[in-house]
């Protein structure tokens, strides 16, 4: 609704809300409390966070009334973005959309969302490319952050649930085997679910770096970057030669044990050593220690999975749980910690290219119709698959590319691979259009932009790192002059020709559609309701009907294949697509910091977090450092074969000498990702973010890259 109302007079005439975190999958209980003009946050009891918060999470009212807020659309008139009103702003993209369509076809217009959108959200706009753009052409952030390990997940269990167990079961565990995770600083309520683990000497971390995650280990396996599939074979090799094998669970419930096996006996030990730096002793330690669990998991994150051999570093990892008998396991099992907010959901219902509402195949003719019939077309004018995030991305602007980008919750500017080259291909587009809190870095360089409602301005539902469907309430109006998102969409979509009542704005319609659309879908939503939800029924999915509880642990009985049964993978480790030589001779990994979230773009503006970390580093051993005439705090430059980024030097003795760690949070000539691999996974098409070959140089210059597009009045 809108109104005219002071934002905070608005906010106090409604008082608390029992709500979640707008940030990670942990989706942290939490109050939100409006009085006198202020809005606060409070931590309250919830699974998955046990009370706590992060730093973002106690800081993230900051954004509601931020500075950086933006609150009235801007539409670009000379090459700069100038106010404008709304029904300006949507006449101009829905015209030039359906010029450029017309003129080029439905394909040359495309659609890029994020998996920190709700799920109502996540379908709007999945059907609304399909059906009132009739484009192939829409994709994902998400593709960025758990694709592979949605593949692998797939292929082995025949269904992708994160975590196909609620979080509070590790607490029973004995053993947790976590690669490529650093939970204690990128989650940090989910630490204490670690605790059983590490209390019984039985927490293993593999990660390159000596993390806050891997400082509370009780092994901490460090390879070197790019070879975790390596190491997964290693223990798996050493748990089948040790005698560890669970012969009985792997005969009585999984298939192609034999080819997966004939893949990881060259792999042994003392051979995985020479590769990964990690001692022989060390993997058969950790293959020890998880059969010697009376529960035990192997958890993964995006350590493991932005690769380009990802989803069988995955699989690899998968191997070694099925090999100890842990998936399908009361209080044991493999599980994936989704990053983003609705990381899970995000990728459910459609608006990732291969997919339909449901986790349904774009591909399978029995899921076209249904979809079809639901959305009131015929199953042929659905549009095919699209490439791939980083394949729409690369071919912005070019002869068979798209010419014309929405993008709705992403700052592809900054989080995208080759960052550098993926801005100049936004600057060749004929028209760019971005929904946004803020003005992030893509959305500076667009046409038009639309000021959109926040977390605690609406009610939406989020799936959570552990299949669970929560309903976050709306807790404040926004701003004057905001819309949401589902606003958004119905504007354009009536606009294009559409009627009314095929794009609702109000969450819990399109949710109900959401519901009917998913029902008899891998990820089935139809038995959930917004009442039910309000009562705090726990409801993971598959839900089909109201009366049905919910699905918390979905492989107990059986697995999602048809035959009941999981599958190894046979899989081999060749190595990250891009190698070190003279000119390029360390490796550069990475990650994410306690302060920050994604591209930064809603951290960077909370004065308390930049406060924290507030600049560009790289992290360094010190005798890296002085073989490159380098000190802890000088200016320095980190180049790979793509770009340069400028980074202040940290010295880190506990880094490997050949390898170097950089934070994804920062722009300009700071993105991380102007270095990083844009090698595809082929199965996931993941970016390989985690390894490339870099230098580094003393930084002798300043100035920060812009693009002509950028200018704002």
């Amino acid at each position: 609704m809108q109104t005219d109302q002071p934002a905070e007079v608005q906010a106090a005439a409604l008082g608390s809300a029992r709500t979640h975190c707008p940030y990670c999958a942990l989706q942290c209980g939490m109050s939100v409390e409006a009085t006198q003009g202020a809005v606060t946050v409070a931590p309250r009891e919830f699974p998955t966070n046990g009370g706590g918060l992060c730093q973002k999470g106690w800081t993230s009212a900051a954004l509601l009334d931020s500075p950086a807020r933006l609150t009235t659309p801007l539409v670009r008139e000379r090459g700069q973005l100038h106010p404008a009103g709304w029904d300006e702003a949507l006449d101009t993209v829905a015209a030039r959309l359906g010029r450029i369509g017309a003129e080029h076809g439905a394909d040359a217009v495309g659609v890029f969302g994020g998996g920190g959108l709700t799920n109502e959200k996540c379908y709007a706009l999945g059907k609304f490319a399909r059906v009132a753009l009739g484009t192939a052409n829409i994709d994902y952030n998400g593709r960025f952050c758990m694709s592979s390990a949605a593949a692998a997940g797939t292929r082995a269990f025949g269904m992708d649930r994160g975590m196909p167990f609620p979080v509070t079961d590790l607490a029973d565990a004995d053993a947790i085997l976590l690669a490529g995770a650093n939970p204690v600083e990128t989650m940090p309520p989910f630490a204490q679910h670690l605790s059983g683990a590490s209390g019984c000497e039985g927490l293993v971390v593999v990660d390159p770096r000596r993390t806050p995650t891997a400082a509370r280990a009780n092994l901490h396996l460090q390879p070197a970057p790019g070879t975790d599939l390596a190491l997964a074979l290693g223990i798996l090799h050493a748990a089948v030669a040790e005698g560890h094998l669970d012969t009985e669970y792997v005969r009585t419930r999984t298939d192609e044990f034999d080819p997966a096996w004939q893949q990881a006996a060259s792999w042994w030990p003392e051979r995985v050593e020479r590769i990964t730096g990690v001692a022989a002793a060390d993997q058969r330690r950790a293959a020890a220690m998880l059969s010697g669990a009376r529960n035990a998991y192997v958890l993964t994150a995006r350590g493991t999975e932005q690769h380009a051999d990802g989803t069988d570093t995955v699989s690899g990892w998968i191997n070694l749980a099925l090999a100890l008998g842990l998936p399908g396991r009361a209080g044991s099992g493999y599980g994936c910690l989704t990053g983003q907010g609705n990381g899970q959901g995000g990728r459910e219902h459609g608006q990732k290219s291969d997919q339909l509402p449901g986790y349904r195949r774009i591909d399978d003719a029995a899921s076209r119709e249904h979809v079809a019939r639901q959305w009131g077309i015929a199953p042929d004018e659905l549009p095919g698959a699209g490439p791939s995030a980083y394949e729409l991305l690369d071919a912005l602007g070019t002869e068979h590319g798209v010419k014309a980008l929405l993008v709705f919750g992403s700052n592809v500017a900054v989080s995208a691979p080759g960052a550098d080259r993926v801005t100049n291909r936004l600057a060749e587009l004929d028209f760019l259009a971005v929904a946004d809190i803020v003005l992030s870095e893509t959305a500076a360089m667009a046409d038009v932009v639309f000021p959109v409602t926040q977390w605690a301005e609406e009610d939406g539902t989020m799936t959570n790192l552990e299949g669970r469907v929560l309903l976050r309430r709306k807790a404040v109006d926004p701003p004057a002059g905001v819309r949401s998102d589902l606003e958004v969409l119905g504007g354009l979509a009536t606009r294009l020709g559409r009627p009314p009542e095929a794009f609702p704005c109000e969450p819990q319609r399109v949710f109900d559609e959401l519901r009917r659309v998913s029902a008899g879908g891998v990820a089935d939503y139809s038995g959930i309701t917004y009442e039910r939800l309000r009562d705090g029924v726990a409801l993971h999915w598959p839900v089909p009907d109201t009366d049905h509880p919910g699905t918390p642990r979905p492989f107990l009985d059986r697995f999602a294949h048809p035959d009941g049964r999981a599958r190894f993978v046979p899989v081999t480790y060749s190595g990250p697509a891009e190698e070190t030589d003279e000119d390029y001779p360390l490796l550069a990994t990475t990650g994410r910091l306690l302060a920050h979230y994604q591209s930064g773009a809603q951290t960077r503006n909370v004065d308390e977090l930049m406060a924290v970390d507030g600049e560009m580093f790289v992290e360094v051993h010190p005798d890296t450092a002085r073989r490159f005439d380098l000190s802890d705090g000088e200016a320095a430059t980190v180049t790979s074969r793509r770009g340069t980024v400028h980074a202040v030097v940290r010295c880190v003795a506990s880094m490997r000498m050949d390898t170097v760690f950089l934070p994804f949070h920062f722009p300009d000539d700071n993105r991380a990702n102007l270095v990083t691999s844009t090698a595809l996974d082929p199965v996931s098409g993941m970016p390989e973010f985690k390894v490339c070959a870099v230098r580094l140089g003393r930084h002798r210059g300043t100035g920060r890259q812009a693009s002509a597009r950028q200018e704002v009045a």
